[in-house]
């Protein structure tokens, strides 16, 4: 059983054990036939993957990889708002007519600030910092910008990263390590989907800026599984498991913004059969 496997199970069992119903409450999400969506919810999920040891891939069912990263790439390196920009169809029911999906995700990481260095965007400013003050603990991204939510189609689930760097006491090399900061994880849709992509990010940054990869810290406020989802989910974590993936990234790739979705590879992936979810929007 991977890391991965054995954390979204462990999670999965908390959230129905010990979790809370939202059933009757006010509620924003709605199934597609106008029924209000209702969730389970655990507060204050905080979940580790160490990078160095494996890459955290569910094996329970299949990751769509390729499109996870092309996601990634869209928000952190096109820093696009988009879906015109994007080859996957998640975004489509937060998009207007035009394709945007207003001044959220990619645009907010192309928006650029005053810096005493210069005029930078928030993702060159962390690999500015990342490779000119490796200790420093103001490497911080964020996408949750009040002045900007009422025009924001959506607001963000996975919000911000805070990133810091330690020294292997072993071996003496850097390590790359961050925080992901969440407001919202559905569990079933979308929890391993945001944990593989920021895992690969954290990959992406850690070469370029010549680190080793550590660790990522998965902190969610509220972590929650829908009631059209609960029989999947329970059905989901008594299946089989399988060994992590391995893990493949172009190591020639030096540049961040040169990378492209055909830069990366699972191998030895071996995942349970398909399922279909319904999804609340």
């Amino acid at each position: 059983m991977s890391l991965a496997d054995q954390i979204f199970i462990n999670m999965c069992k908390d959230i129905l054990e010990n979790g809370t119903s939202t059933e009757g409450e006010k509620v924003r999400a709605k199934w597609e036939d106008g029924t209000y969506a209702y969730t389970i919810k655990k507060f204050g999920i905080v979940n580790r993957y160490d990078l160095s040891k494996e890459f955290p891939a569910l094996t329970l069912r299949k990751l769509a990889f390729k499109y996870c990263i092309d996601e990634i790439l869209w928000i952190w390196q096109k820093k696009s708002n988009n879906i015109k920009d994007l080859k996957s169809h998640i975004w489509d029911s937060w998009a207007d007519e035009n394709g945007s999906i207003g001044k959220a995700y990619g645009y907010q990481m192309g928006v650029k600030h005053k810096y005493r260095e210069g005029d930078m965007d928030q993702v060159d400013r962390l690999i500015y910092d990342l490779k000119n003050n490796p200790f420093s603990r103001r490497m911080i991204t964020n996408m949750y910008v009040h002045q900007d939510l009422h025009e924001m189609n959506l607001y963000p689930c996975a919000y911000s990263l805070t990133f810091n760097v330690t020294r292997d006491r072993e071996c003496g090399e850097l390590v790359l390590n961050a925080i992901l900061n969440q407001r919202s994880s559905d569990v079933l849709t979308a929890n391993n989907w945001n944990v593989c992509q920021y895992a690969v990010l954290l990959h992406m940054l850690a070469q370029v800026c010549g680190y080793r990869v550590g660790e990522l810290v998965h902190v969610i406020a509220d972590a929650h599984i829908y009631d059209r989802h609960v029989p999947i989910v329970k059905e989901l974590i008594t299946r089989p498991t399988y060994d992590a993936p391995e893990f493949c990234m172009n190591p020639d790739i030096k540049d961040f913004y040169q990378f492209t979705v055909d830069d990366f590879e699972l191998r030895n992936y071996k995942y349970g059969p398909k399922i279909d979810i319904p999804v609340a929007i």
